[in-house]
């Protein structure tokens, strides 16, 4: 997600912008945002927002249902790292989708978060 880490922002602030996208009783519990893209996760989901081209007037949303979500890693930021990392493996692909955090995020709560949606399905 963009080349810079991405900062915890206010997910009233999420539920407000992305609202229209959100089904009936859900509602964001944590986000992040760079400088132009954001990820959120929700009660149901987690949801990449990638602004695309120089004008950024292309939106791809990129909804992910945490069953789908296999197995996830949080990675904090060690001594000279500017960023943690949090990578989620996707059932359908080989690769995680990894996301860079700021390393000011609360990755206990995040890794908490995501044990809470994935684990307990």
């Amino acid at each position: 997600m963009g080349l810079f880490s991405a900062h915890e922002i206010n997910p009233a602030e999420i539920a407000e912008k992305y609202g229209p996208i959100l089904i009936a009783g859900e509602s964001v519990l944590a986000a992040f945002r760079t400088v132009r893209d954001t990820a959120f996760l929700t009660t149901h989901r987690f949801v990449l927002v990638d602004v695309q081209g120089l004008t950024g007037s292309k939106v791809a949303i990129q909804s992910i249902p945490y069953r789908s979500i296999v197995r996830f890693s949080v990675e904090t930021a060690g001594s000279f790292d500017l960023d943690a990392d949090l990578n989620l493996w996707i059932s359908s692909a080989a690769a995680p989708i990894t996301v860079k955090i700021s390393r000011q995020s609360d990755t206990i709560a995040i890794q908490k978060l995501l044990g809470e949606k994935v684990l307990a399905r």
